[in-house]
């Protein structure tokens, strides 16, 4: 994983909280949060948007240097497969609400990077 990739993953972890995802838990932090978190990855990070269907739900993830990135994978208890369907800026933000990315992006930015 790129450098600046990998700084990235650690320093969102550490954002998600329930001001970013309503399903936010303790005990699985990355619940919730793909398509804020992937709408702050695209923003931070470029790429492009993906997403594919996990269930009856779509799941929102990144292609970042051409390859797929899924920031909050470690919520499924068994392996994703990615369609790498594109994705608007759109459909992620009706996943999540105006209100979430600005949470977790006053978060990410608080930090050091």
């Amino acid at each position: 994983m790129d450098t600046e990739v990998a700084a990235f993953a650690a320093r969102v972890r550490n954002c998600w909280s329930r001001q970013t995802a309503t399903t936010y838990s303790a005990e699985c932090p990355a619940r919730g949060q793909c398509s804020v978190t992937a709408l702050l990855a695209h923003e931070v990070l470029g790429g492009e948007l993906l997403k594919t269907r996990v269930g009856e739900a779509w799941h929102f993830y990144n292609r970042i240097g051409g390859a797929p990135v899924d920031f909050t994978s470690e919520q499924f208890d068994h392996p994703v497969m990615y369609d790498n369907v594109p994705a608007t800026h759109a459909e992620a933000m009706r996943d999540t609400s105006p209100k979430q990315l600005a949470a977790l992006r006053r978060s990410f930015k608080s930090r050091s990077a």
